[in-house]
């Protein structure tokens, strides 16, 4: 079983007087089929610590550790983080000019499992998963995510995710911006990925709207750089109702 590790993680980035701390000391645990749901008020750290784990250069990480079924993360480049089965969405997904949906797929697929996908078993799966998701077949042949719309950038992310299968999937704010149709089908994709049992998410958010549709098995909440208070489902019912105002009264971080 698959087990991402992060152990007293500090963070910090550049700021115009000196590095600022936005981490901590991040402790948390996410096993292979678990879905760990992270919520706090904005700069409250919770994309940091996606993209820090990721290895997105902005970030310089202190000290602490961060690893996966037992190897150092942070000692791994971005593509070697990617190989190793850690995926992440990101909040706001780049557009990648005169590179297809397609090519962009099959390229990523190659990379992970090794070898290219045999073409026509390929084509199936990538049908199969775009029908899911209710996306148009001539996607396929668009520049990735080139004057796609909010919902159509979160779906090829999802749909990312359900081709390259990872242990470990980092969900950054993929609500946000959805319709309640789009967040709909985005949220039953994370669903099916989670049903096989095969991959760890860690679902970052600020609104609840998402876990009616995401059932988490553990809810964090973070503030000022670290994680809180933990719990069950439960916890987010908590929020919804008294919001983050307990947490956040020494000041957000980040």
């Amino acid at each position: 079983m698959a087990t991402l590790e992060i152990r007293d993680l500090h963070v910090s980035v550049e700021a115009e007087n000196g590095p600022r701390e936005i981490l901590k000391g991040v402790d948390l645990t996410v096993k292979q089929g678990e879905t760990h749901a992270i919520m706090g008020p904005n700069g409250s750290g919770k994309s940091t610590l996606a993209y820090s784990i990721a290895g997105h250069p902005k970030y310089t990480i202190t000290s602490g550790t961060v690893t996966l079924d037992g190897e150092n993360v942070l000692e791994m480049t971005v593509d070697e983080r990617a190989r190793a089965g850690m995926f992440l969405a990101m909040q706001y997904p780049v557009e990648v000019p005169g590179v297809s949906v397609s090519n962009f797929l099959r390229t990523s697929a190659t990379a992970i499992r090794g070898e290219a996908p045999k073409l026509r078993t390929w084509v199936k799966e990538v049908k199969s998963a775009m029908e899911k998701l209710q996306m148009d077949p001539a996607f396929a042949e668009r520049n990735v995510n080139e004057g796609f719309s909010g919902g159509e950038k979160k779906r090829h992310e999802i749909l990312q995710l359900e081709l390259l299968k990872p242990k470990i999937a980092i969900l950054d704010e993929t609500d946000s911006g959805l319709d309640v149709d789009a967040l709909r089908q985005v949220a039953e994709g994370v669903n099916r990925v989670h049903g096989t049992g095969e991959v760890g998410t860690l679902l970052i958010t600020h609104y609840t709207r998402i876990l009616r549709y995401i059932k988490p098995d553990f809810v964090h909440v973070f503030a000022n750089g670290r994680i809180a208070e933990s719990g069950g489902a439960e916890l987010a019912d908590k929020l919804e109702a008294e919001g983050y105002e307990a947490y956040t009264k020494g000041g957000v971080s980040a």
